[in-house]
């Protein structure tokens, strides 16, 4: 096989996260962006150590698992969803083979538990939170307003039917793209970092309806927002929008993040329930993004904990708190430790609305902050970003040596990653799950239990040091020590 070269192939099996695997010969090639069963046309784009990657040009035939019509406009050929026309049945079956397939590769033949996968008790407009970017469908096209193409850093596609989201969301993201269609503005392009428009940030509350709109743009330009923000107030939405924000981004990089922050409506934060916790969100706050099946996965956390009474328990990457608090009312103390400041500042506040004296929110480096740390915990929660745990961190979470260990993971190939290390440190994996809270997309939520090993028993051996039968004369170990040079 060549670079450039075109194949035809069956996807066997989806390999966790969207890795398709197609035979050619003996050869395997790792193709993206399809399901399993389907009839592939693709091109060989990389080829490295064996390792054979093709870019999807086309299928040819649908894949048996395919039994549904798409319920958007825009797929397949938006990248925000993967799965649409599979049955939610079959992607929970599909992403619980990926998982597991991944857990009994880093354990090495190790037994342990599984629990199953927890679907979403929703599984079409459950995000809470979600960024449209501005752009183009096509080069010097019409302005869109939402998710990219499959594949593609550039190519927009308008998400005005996306069902991932509540109808309130599409209502504003409508409202805001004709607003801006209408007057001609410019939106920024990324190569040549010009332009104004960059993205909508949209959150709202799942139990409450209270909703928070965006409008991101550089600071290239300046134009009249008030228009806007009249338009999306008379809007009839079930929820209520409580704040509008103008953000301006004149970072070079594609993310969304604020150099100012202008409030053209309302206020900075919403509120949203969890198992009976309220809590505030600010802009920037990380919020499991679906909240219905985040009450599922705290609620596992909570069973995987067990005791914790009298108990000091480290939440590590605690973000605004949440799982802090749901354990704090069963723990003596709970220390959360976070690297967003905004999201800590939201803890503190949130862990006051919640009547809680016993939960301490750190802002900082996990790596650095443990170093300061003088309480040692008894039970650690671990729920690291997307690329895992810092390596450098990992030892010193595992000096503490805690009975129990719940990681919480986003990627379970980070997960997989970091498993041997927790094996070599006399851990086991006791239980695991998955819960889904991503529907319709690659991705999907794994938690597990590691408790460390204790021993059968104990032997009792005594040494008797001097001279005569049966003793180890003390000459011999001097002579020993001076070969072996031991360290103090």
């Amino acid at each position: 096989m060549k670079k450039g070269e075109i194949y035809e192939g069956v996807i066997e099996k989806v390999d966790f996260p969207n890795k398709g695997i197609v035979m050619t010969g003996d050869q395997k090639v790792t193709v993206k962006n399809g399901m399993p069963g389907q009839k592939v046309r693709f091109m060989i784009n990389k080829k490295r150590s064996g390792r054979v990657e093709g870019r999807l040009l086309e299928v040819l035939e649908k894949s048996p698992l395919e039994t549904r019509d798409p319920v958007c406009s825009i797929f397949p050929e938006c990248g925000g969803c993967m799965y649409q026309t599979m049955s939610y049945e079959n992607q929970l079956v599909m992403k619980e083979r990926q998982v597991r397939d991944l857990l009994e590769g880093a354990l090495n033949g190790a037994d342990y538990q599984w629990e199953g996968i927890h679907g979403s008790p929703i599984e079409f407009r459950y995000r809470n939170k979600m960024e449209f970017s501005f752009g183009d469908a096509y080069k010097d096209g019409p302005l869109t307003l939402g998710l990219h193409k499959k594949g593609s850093t550039y190519d927009v596609l308008t998400a005005n039917d996306c069902k991932l989201v509540h109808e309130d969301m599409t209502k504003i993201l409508t409202c805001v793209h004709e607003f801006f269609l209408k007057r001609n503005v410019s939106y920024y392009r990324k190569m040549q970092h010009t332009g104004y428009l960059r993205h909508l940030l949209l959150r709202r509350g799942v139990t409450t309806g209270e909703i928070l709109v965006h409008v991101i743009t550089t600071s290239q330009e300046e134009h009249d927002l008030q228009p806007l923000k009249e338009e999306l107030l008379a809007l009839p939405l079930e929820g209520k929008i409580v704040g509008i924000m103008h953000i301006i981004n004149d970072s070079l990089s594609d993310v969304v993040q604020s150099d100012e922050t202008r409030i053209l409506y309302g206020q900075d934060f919403f509120y949203e329930t969890l198992l009976g916790l309220r809590f505030k969100i600010s802009t920037f706050s990380f919020f499991q993004p679906n909240s219905l099946a985040a009450e599922v996965l705290y609620s596992v956390v909570r069973q995987y904990i067990g005791d914790t009474k009298d108990k000091v328990v480290f939440d590590l990457y605690s973000g605004t708190g949440t799982i802090a608090q749901l354990v704090a009312s069963v723990a003596d103390e709970v220390i959360g430790v976070e690297i967003v400041e905004e999201a800590v500042e939201a803890a503190k506040q949130n862990a006051a609305l919640n009547n809680l004296s016993n939960c301490k929110f750190i802002a900082g480096d996990v790596l650095k902050v443990l170093d300061d740390l003088t309480e040692k915990p008894d039970v650690i929660i671990l729920d690291p970003p997307r690329d895992g745990i810092h390596p450098k961190a990992l030892p010193k979470i595992l000096s503490y040596g805690v009975d129990h260990i719940v990681y919480i993971s986003c990627k379970a190939t980070s997960l997989a990653r970091d498993l041997p290390a927790f094996l070599a440190a006399g851990y086991e994996l006791e239980k695991a799950c998955s819960v889904d809270q991503f529907c319709e997309t690659v991705h999907v939520e794994t938690v597990v239990l590691l408790s460390h090993k204790k021993p059968d028993g104990h032997i009792n051996v005594k040494v008797e040091f001097g001279e005569g039968e049966g003793k180890v004369p003390l000459d011999n170990i001097a002579k020993r020590a001076e070969t072996y040079k031991p360290k103090e």
